[in-house]
């Protein structure tokens, strides 16, 4: 396959694009600030989000394109840049005329009780609810998305990079709830994150909906 993945030097982007290149895929990795690869199979492209015309052109010909845009977590502009960014790329991607569009997101939108989602509980991190509140925003916008083959990925709620667990390849799936252990933690590593973004890229089982995982 042909992937796009824009964000590739971040620290979901750049795992994903270890386990993607792992498996054989044609990719281009897209960054603002591209980074020389060991890969034969990646091709860098430094590109601007916010110039749709111009990522529709390096998007073009792709069979999947993957977001994994963050605007930055010590960005004080995280909420606009955010929503902003990921508009601009949900437009550049239909210009494109790419059709599968998979965004990395995050869990602050699932769902811990009946009409509540983790953003709004007392209990969320303030550090983190603008670009929790963000990608929740965004997702609610990508629901009326009717042309694009379209996936949000909401990781576990501890996915960072404390979690040392490694690559075990094995994750449980949800859709709107959060995926919860027999500790009532809901954890992944970010390696297996991109195991469980690379097998819906190569097997698709979610369309236009929102999905995630945890062991």
């Amino acid at each position: 396959m042909k992937i796009a993945i824009i964000g590739a030097t971040g620290f979901v982007g750049s795992t994903l694009l270890d386990e993607i290149s792992n498996r054989n895929h044609q990719i281009t990795a897209i960054a603002r600030n591209p980074k020389t690869t060991t890969h034969t199979n990646v091709n860098w492209v430094k590109a601007d989000i916010f110039n749709v015309s111009e990522l529709a052109d390096v998007l073009a010909g792709h069979d999947v394109v993957i977001s994994a845009y963050n605007s930055g977590w010590t960005n004080p502009n995280i909420y606009d840049d955010f929503i902003n960014g990921s508009k601009a790329i949900q437009e550049a991607v239909k210009q494109s005329g790419v059709k599968r569009y998979i965004v990395i997101g995050g869990a602050g939108s699932l769902f811990v009780a009946p009409g509540l989602q983790a953003v709004d509980t007392p209990d969320f991190p303030k550090e983190y609810h603008a670009g929790a509140s963000a990608a929740r925003d965004y997702l609610n916008f990508l629901k009326d998305e009717k042309e694009l083959d379209w996936a949000f990925f909401s990781p576990a709620f501890e996915m960072h990079p404390g979690i040392t667990t490694g690559r075990t390849g094995n994750y449980r799936l949800g859709l709107d709830n959060p995926v919860f252990d027999d500790n009532q933690r809901s954890i992944l590593s970010v390696q297996d994150l991109a195991v469980v973004i690379a097998d819906e890229t190569e097997n698709p089982k979610h369309h236009q909906v929102r999905f995630t995982a945890a062991y």
